[in-house]
C-alpha cells in the first residue's frame, strides 16, 4: 500500500538512505531538512523521482502536512556538530519532538523517534538492554545531545499514554556507511579520511574502549521493520550491531583495507566518553525478526569506496 511519509532530517546521512529505501518501496516521501548537517548532495539523485519532494524547514518551528507516517530523524548526531550549538541541539530534540508529536496527534499519523545509544551514557552494565536506565552526566559536554534525546523519549511515551499517539522508539548504536559527513568527527569517518590522506590516525585514550558498528543498510532495515511492527509494540528497541571491537582494532582494520602508510598516534580522551558500547538486540530479534547482516570488513570496504570518491 502506497503511503505518504515525512522524514525529518531527510538530507542527512541516515535520512537520505531512509528516503531512498522508502521510495524504492513505492511510497510518497517528503524530506524535511534545515541543512545544518544534512546536505543536498545526499538526496539530489532522488529529485528526479516524482514521488519525492524536499522542503527546507527547521523542526524547532511547527510544520503542517498530511501524511500517514513520520520518521523523526532531525538532530545533529556527531559530537563536533551537536556541541557547536548545544542549546540549538537541545531545542532540536525537545521542540522537534513536541512539534512532530503534535502533528502526528492532529493528523493521526504514526511517528517514529530516532533515539540513540547515548541515552545509556557511560554504561555500568554490558551489553546494554532496553531496561537499563543509563548513566548520563546532565551537565557534561555531551549532555545537550544525551539529555535532549532522553527528554524526547519521555515526550513520545507521554503523548502515547495521554493522547493515544501511535509511537515507535528506536535506540540507534554507532552506524557507518556511504554519505557520512567527512568532517563529522565520528570514529569511522575520521579513521578512513586520515588513512586515505596518509595522515596519522588519532586514537583518543589508549584505544581499548569498545564500540559496535552497524552498517547503514542494516540500520535502515531495522528502522522500517520497527515502523511496520504491531501498534502495541512501541519500544524503545536497540538497533545496532552486537559485534564489539576496540577502537585500536578498528584503526588497524582501516589501515589494512586502505593500504595506508598512516601511523597510529594517541591523544587524551574527551570527557564523558563511554568506555564500552554494545547493544543487546534480543528484543529486536524477537519483535522485529531483525539482526544485522553486514560484517564490519564488508561494510568498511563500501564506506572506503565512497570516501575515495569525495576526498
Amino acid at each position: 500500500m502506497k503511503k505518504k511519509i515525512l522524514v525529518t532530517g531527510g538530507a542527512g546521512f541516515l535520512g537520505s538512505h531512509l528516503c531512498e529505501r522508502l521510495l524504492n518501496e513505492g511510497h510518497d516521501v517528503v524530506c524535511l531538512d534545515n541543512y545544518f548537517t544534512g546536505q543536498k548532495q545526499n538526496v539530489v539523485h532522488l529529485l528526479k523521482n516524482p514521488y519525492f519532494e524536499i522542503i527546507r524547514h527547521d523542526v524547532t518551528t511547527p510544520f503542517f502536512i498530511e501524511v500517514d507516517e513520520i520518521f523523526n530523524l532531525a538532530c545533529p548526531a556527531s559530537p563536533i556538530h551537536y556541541q557547536y550549538n548545544p542549546i540549538k541541539t537541545m531545542k532540536t530534540s525537545v521542540m522537534g519532538a513536541i512539534n512532530m508529536l503534535g502533528l502526528a496527534k492532529r493528523i493521526k499519523a504514526k511517528v517514529l523517534q530516532a533515539s540513540t545509544s547515548e541515552v545509556y551514557g557511560d554504561p555500568k552494565i554490558h551489553p546494554q538492554t532496553e531496561a537499563y536506565w543509563g548513566n548520563v552526566n546532565p551537565i557534561g559536554e555531551r549532555a545537550c545531545y544525551d539529555e535532549g534525546k532522553r527528554a524526547a523519549e519521555t515526550l513520545f511515551v507521554n503523548y502515547h499514554k495521554q493522547n493515544n499517539v501511535r509511537i515507535k522508539i528506536i535506540r540507534i548504536f554507532n552506524t557507518y556507511g556511504p554519505r557520512m559527513h567527512p568532517n563529522d568527527g565520528r570514529v569511522v569517518s575520521n579513521f578512513i579520511v586520515q588513512a586515505l590522506k596518509g595522515n596519522d590516525i588519532s586514537i583518543y585514550g589508549d584505544g581499548n574502549q569498545t564500540r559496535s558498528f552497524c552498517y547503514v543498510d542494516d540500520l535502515i532495515d531495522g528502522m522500517i521493520r520497527m515502523m511496520n511492527s504491531r501498534d502495541s509494540f512501541t519500544g524503545p528497541v536497540n538497533i545496532g550491531n552486537p559485534g564489539e571491537f576496540t577502537i585500536r582494532e578498528l584503526a588497524e582494520k582501516v589501515i589494512q583495507l586502505t593500504n595506508s602508510s598512516s601511523k597510529i598516534i594517541y591523544q587524551p580522551l574527551p570527557s564523558d566518553d563511554p568506555m564500552q558500547r554494545k547493544p543487546d538486540i534480543t528484543l529486536a530479534q524477537k519483535e522485529l525478526g531483525w539482526e544485522p547482516k553486514v560484517q564490519l570488513e564488508e561494510g568498511l570496504i563500501k564506506t572506503i569506496e565512497f570516501f575515495k570518491s569525495v576526498i
